[in-house]
């Protein structure tokens, strides 16, 4: 274990917008939909109809492509009062097809980093998502063999961060948790007892907005993965 920081031996962080880029395939994505279905409403009209179909659908179908394509489908029967021509409805599976086998782009610092953590903190990826997209992103990014554990859940909260920090680790409270949602990666784990450290990115799913809890001592702000090394000396 490190020295220079006693207390903390496990760190777990977020995949997608975390490790790799992820949003921004599903924003093109939303964008070549729009553009199918242009004809048929206006495009704000299209993308809310989209946005509400993906919010009612999450209890049904969990987070990831799969549940999204299928959010597309919807949307665009329902646009369309049922008449969307077959040939649309293959569009929209293709564009879905094209998501699940897009080349896996990691983040910059990502591998260097966890390369220079792999051995003084037990790492663990923790992504809630499709298991399938997940573990086939995960082997092509080639980061696998550097984690200890991997936890593909269906969601993400204060329950969640304790089973997996108590399982892997020890415990919530020496542990810290790494990713570019507030809403899912930090606020969850601050209140399960861990740190909480924010990585933004420039594209988060508007599902995942909340207001950073800067006034909870384990909450910390990063700019990039580049500089997680620097805080983890200065929490030691």
């Amino acid at each position: 274990m490190s020295s220079h920081s006693p207390t903390l031996t496990a760190i777990g962080f977020d995949a997608d917008d975390t490790l790799w880029q992820n949003e921004q395939f599903y924003r093109l994505t939303e964008q070549r939909f729009i553009d199918l279905l242009s004809e048929h409403a206006d495009r704000a009209d299209i993308a809310r109809r989209l946005q509400e179909a993906e919010r009612r659908n999450l209890k049904l179908y969990g987070f990831g492509i799969k549940g999204f394509t299928l959010s597309m489908v919807e949307t665009a029967i329902e646009l369309t009062g049922g008449r969307i021509p077959a040939g649309a409805i293959s569009e929209i599976l293709a564009a879905g097809r094209d998501m699940l086998v897009h080349p896996v782009e990691t983040l910059p610092h990502v591998r260097e980093t966890l390369e220079q953590l792999a051995g003084n903190y037990r790492l663990i990826l923790i992504t809630k998502g499709d298991l399938f997209d997940q573990e086939r992103k995960l082997a092509a990014s080639g980061l696998g063999e550097l984690f200890d554990a991997v936890e593909i859940v269906s969601d993400k909260n204060a329950a969640t961060y304790h089973r997996i920090f108590s399982r892997h680790a020890d415990g919530p409270a020496q542990s810290m948790m790494v990713g570019n949602s507030l809403k899912s990666d930090v606020v969850p784990a601050i209140e399960a007892g861990s740190w909480g450290v924010y990585v933004p990115h420039d594209l988060t799913w508007s599902f995942e907005h909340v207001e950073p809890p800067v006034g909870a001592p384990r909450f910390r702000e990063v700019p990039h993965l580049g500089e997680l090394l620097a805080l983890l000396a200065k929490l030691g």
